[in-house]
């Protein structure tokens, strides 16, 4: 299955914090979009590996994934050697994804940035003809996306893309919310976290509030791109 939008996260909730109102709005309007996790999320504070697997499914289908997996590297130290940028280039090569979303290239969990790193990287090596890679049906044949965005997470960092998410907004909540482990619960007995604080999803808000002022937009995400941005028009630019 050939995808138009396919997102990278170190973490199952990543890419529903960064980049679930875009990933919302095309599979809306009929793109085809999916999500890989790099890890199960097992050294998280709060959770079990098997229950945020539960968690990640229910989240995909709000967003309108067609594609969720997972590809079980170890959480807090996501390898970026090149056996890890081969088995990320597989997945690449198996989805042709016109466009790839990943983790912020800094952060405040380190394993963010490892991340970026790694499938920035597994971009690149996946476009060479001379890596030959398999899956159980066939040879995958090379394949580079048109463009590459790195979605902003804890930390501020400067933007050079920033996309309205006002009509996916409702669909990126319900996604953060079907993370139910990790976020608020004032019944729930595990330790406190930064994201499970009750002031959190409200942050997440007032950002996507604070980005959509910019462009003039009820909410958005921000983006840096990998690569240069080219149009066609400058009346193509808000």
């Amino acid at each position: 299955m050939k995808l138009d939008i396919l997102a990278f996260g170190a973490h199952p909730d990543d890419v529903e914090l960064g980049a679930g109102g875009m990933l919302a709005v095309h599979a809306a309007a009929g793109k085809k979009v999916g999500i890989i996790d790099l890890t199960r999320g097992e050294m998280g504070t709060r959770g079990t590996p098997e229950l945020r697997d539960e968690e990640a499914k229910d989240a995909g289908r709000i967003l309108g994934c067609v594609v969720r997996e997972n590809l079980t590297f170890p959480d807090g130290r996501i390898p970026t050697d090149h056996e890890a940028q081969v088995k990320v280039a597989e997945v690449i090569r198996k989805y042709q994804p016109e466009v790839v979303l990943m983790n912020a290239p800094t952060d405040r969990h380190p394993d963010h940035g490892r991340a970026s790193q790694l499938v920035e990287e597994a971009c690149f090596l996946s476009g060479l003809h001379k890596l030959v890679v398999s899956d159980e049906h066939a040879v995958l044949l090379p394949w580079r996306p048109k463009q590459m965005y790195k979605y902003l997470q804890f930390y501020n960092l400067e933007p050079n893309l920033i996309v309205d998410i006002t009509t996916g907004f409702e669909a990126k909540m319900a996604a953060i919310l079907a993370h139910k482990s990790q976020f608020y619960n004032p019944n729930s007995t595990e330790p406190d976290t930064v994201i499970a604080s009750k002031d959190f999803l409200a942050s997440v808000e007032a950002r996507a509030m604070d980005w959509g002022c910019i462009i003039g937009a009820k909410y958005a995400e921000p983006l840096i791109s990998v690569r240069h941005i080219g149009v066609e028009s400058l009346l193509d630019l808000r």
